[in-house]
C-alpha cells in the first residue's frame, strides 16, 4: 500500500497529513483557508488521492505560514508514499479548462525539485486568499516531493478558474505520473538507475 503520514509542528503551525495515493479520491480537510481547502479537494478528486490535511496555523497574521507547512508536509508524504518509485510512469501532465480558463501541468518524478509557473492572474485575491499563495504552494511541493513540475496557465479571465484549472491539472497529472505501469514490471523508470 502506498500511504504515508507525516507530521510538522513548528511555532507558527501545526500540520498532519495521511496520503493514499491509490485511494479514491476521498478528501478530509480542515486548513482553516476555505478556499485552499477547496483547492486540495480538486487535488484530492481528480488525482485519486485519498488525503487528510489537518492544519493549525497563526491565521491571525495571515495563511502564508499555514499554505507553506502544508505544502512542505504534502510534499514529504507524498515521497515517502511514492517509495522506491519502481514500476510508476514517472512522468504525467494533464490539459484541463474551466469555462474560459485552461491550464496545463507537466510533472516528472525526477527526484530533482524544480518549478517552471508561467500564470498571469486577473486578480490578486480571490476572496480573502493571495493569489500568491498558489506559487508558494508548487514551490514547496516541489522542493520536498522532489519532482519537477511545469505549469502553465494559457487563458482566463477569473482568478478562482485559474487556479482551479490549475489544482485540478496537478491532480490529475500526478496521478498519471505516480500509477503503477504493468509493462514496467517493477522497474525504475530512468537509465541512470536511480530517481
Amino acid at each position: 500500500m502506498r500511504q504515508a503520514q507525516v507530521t510538522r509542528n513548528t511555532l507558527e503551525t501545526q500540520i498532519s497529513v495521511k496520503l493514499n495515493l491509490d485511494g479514491s479520491g476521498k478528501s478530509k480537510l480542515a486548513t482553516g483557508i476555505g478556499f485552499f481547502d477547496h483547492m486540495l479537494d480538486q487535488v484530492a478528486r481528480h488525482g485519486m488521492i485519498d488525503m487528510e490535511i489537518e492544519a493549525k496555523g497563526d491565521l491571525h497574521i495571515d495563511a502564508h505560514h499555514t499554505v507553506e507547512d502544508v505544502c512542505i508536509t504534502l510534499g514529504q508524504a507524498f515521497a515517502k508514499a511514492l517509495g522506491d518509485k519502481k514500476g510508476v510512469r514517472r512522468y504525467g501532465h494533464a490539459y484541463v479548462p474551466l469555462d474560459e480558463a485552461l491550464s496545463r501541468v507537466v510533472v516528472d518524478l525526477s527526484g530533482r525539485p524544480g518549478l517552471e509557473y508561467a500564470v498571469d492572474y486577473a486578480r490578486g485575491l480571490v476572496g480573502e486568499f493571495d493569489i500568491d499563495l498558489v506559487h508558494e504552494f508548487f514551490q514547496g511541493f516541489a522542493n520536498h516531493a522532489l519532482v519537477t513540475l511545469h505549469i502553465d496557465n494559457f487563458k482566463g479571465r477569473n482568478a478562482h478558474h485559474q487556479a482551479e484549472t490549475i489544482f485540478k491539472a496537478f491532480g490529475r497529472a500526478l496521478r498519471m505520473a505516480s500509477e503503477m505501469d504493468p509493462r514496467a514490471a517493477g522497474a525504475l523508470p530512468s537509465t541512470k538507475g536511480s530517481l
